[in-house]
């Protein structure tokens, strides 16, 4: 035997080896499921773990110090959910709630804080330079009525002034009397000054400074001694007539309230008594700290009760709207997603994705991912979301709406009616291009028999058509000019 045929003798006999070897081996190793457990039938083996791993044999966890768990066929899949036995279900706490039409207030609660009215702020000023002479013990923070004296000012200015208006009053000359009024006028004096003046007959030098409307004092700056420049500001007097109530909206209610919305508030100063007002307007700047945004609420007055800086609740008023609600203890919320638990039967549960909506009152508004009559977890279902976790079971995503069927094609033309019946017409008609029709007379089937109200043999109409299945059919006719 030549060397070469020795080598390829040996090469045959090593796979021939080979495929013995690999006949041996897959008769006598059992596929997975073919040793059943306890008479059932096992697919595959796997760590709780990491179920998402599966093993064709039993032994130890490559990932876990734990021995691999059997799953058997029939077991319930990841479509079929969670099953739990009903004798364990009442000894987790499991409570169930179904999913129900009902109305859910649109209203929006939020906290805020009394302000002042920013639109009643009266500015005391001098009218001339001059000194103080005398003050009435008032401070930032008085309320004070309507003309409550604040200083006395003395004005040298305005002494020679009076003093000629007086000399020209006494010449009885009505031009020059009228021309000298008028002057104290553009210095400052206010009309009741130099009608005292003129009752009188005296030089009144001394002014007193007093409030124009009642309120609270936000700044004093008149002091006894010092000197003033026409124009200066004395004193700001905050009016109490109405207040503002400045709400902090959560950002995502923020479109629930609008421009003359209807709100009330509760003040625990004044425990069972409710003040209406009205939403005036809504700050444009956002609160980056408590992404909040602010709603101005404009609340009467009249004892002037409400202090600004008080704390309130709030409710902005709406109609209640219908909605499908599920207990908002139901909810898993994760971050990025919102969960139920659903129920189904033979003691099985499955997570489901939801889009959630508003919520109040304990409830919360279902906008997708759930139906009428379902039922949910309402307590408990966080130990069976991690069983489901645990058992690589997905949850049901929100359905997709399915797409809105096409709008047929309505082809338009002219023609001339040749005879027409309650159910059709005749038509000599012009050509249709968007088809590729030609100029023709045809029967078209019509749509509805008020079509055919007012129109006779010999008209000629402009028309509508498109073509189902059962031919092609009139939609619109009307009366064309000839």
């Amino acid at each position: 035997m030549t060397r070469r045929q020795t080598r390829l003798a040996a090469i045959g006999g090593i796979v021939a080896a080979a495929l013995v070897g690999f006949g041996v081996g897959r008769f006598t190793t059992p596929k997975p499921g073919a040793a059943p457990i306890n008479g059932r039938a096992v697919l595959y083996w796997y760590d709780p773990m990491v179920p998402g791993q599966h093993f064709d044999k039993p032994g130890k966890s490559p990932f876990m110090d734990m021995q691999l768990l059997p799953k058997y066929a029939g077991e319930a899949g990841p479509a079929s959910g969670v099953q739990i036995d009903p004798a364990k279900v009442q000894n987790l706490g499991v409570r169930l709630a179904t999913v129900e039409r009902g109305t859910l207030p649109s209203g929006v609660a939020a906290t805020g804080a009394i302000d002042f009215d920013e639109r009643d702020v009266a500015v005391v000023q001098a009218k001339a330079a001059g000194f103080v002479q005398r003050v009435y013990g008032r401070a930032p923070g008085d309320v004070v009525a309507a003309g409550a004296p604040l200083a006395d000012l003395l004005v040298p200015d305005w002494a020679g002034a009076q003093g000629e208006y007086l000399a020209v009053r006494r010449t009885g000359d009505a031009a020059l009397i009228r021309a000298a009024r008028q002057r104290l006028q553009l210095l400052g004096m206010a009309p009741a000054l130099i009608d005292a003046v003129e009752r009188s007959g005296r030089v009144r030098d001394v002014v007193t400074v007093a409030t124009p409307t009642g309120g609270a004092i936000k700044t004093l700056g008149a002091r006894a001694g010092m000197s003033v420049t026409a124009g200066q500001t004395l004193a700001e007097v905050n009016g109490l007539a109405r207040v503002w109530l400045n709400a902090a909206v959560p950002e995502a209610m923020a479109g629930q309230v609008r421009l003359g919305q209807g709100a009330t508030a509760t003040l625990a100063a004044y425990p069972g008594e409710v003040f209406s007002g009205r939403v005036t307007a809504i700050l444009p700047q956002a609160q980056a700290e408590s992404r909040t945004l602010t709603a101005r609420i404009e609340l009467p007055n009249p004892r002037g009760r409400l202090r600004p800086g008080m704390f309130a609740s709030v409710q902005f008023g709406g109609q209640p709207q219908p909605a499908l609600l599920v207990p908002s203890e139901a909810v898993i919320r994760t971050g990025r997603r919102n969960l139920v638990m659903l129920a189904q039967a033979g003691g099985r549960f499955q997570p489901a994705e939801i889009q959630a909506g508003r919520e109040a009152d304990g409830r919360t508004e279902v906008l997708a991912g759930l139906s009428e009559g379902d039922r949910v977890v309402a307590s408990g279902q966080f130990l069976l979301d991690s069983e489901a976790s645990l058992s690589g079971l997905q949850a049901r995503p929100i359905a997709q709406p399915k797409p809105a069927a096409a709008t047929p094609a309505l082809y338009e033309t002219r023609g001339r009616v040749e005879q027409i019946t309650p159910t059709s017409v005749t038509l000599s008609h012009e050509p249709v291009p968007a088809i590729g029709w030609p100029a023709m007379t045809m029967t078209f089937r019509l749509a509805d028999p008020t079509l055919a109200k007012g129109i006779k043999a010999g008209d000629r109409v402009a028309f509508g058509f498109d073509q189902p299945p059962a031919g092609p059919t009139v939609r619109r006719m009307t009366p064309a000019a000839r």
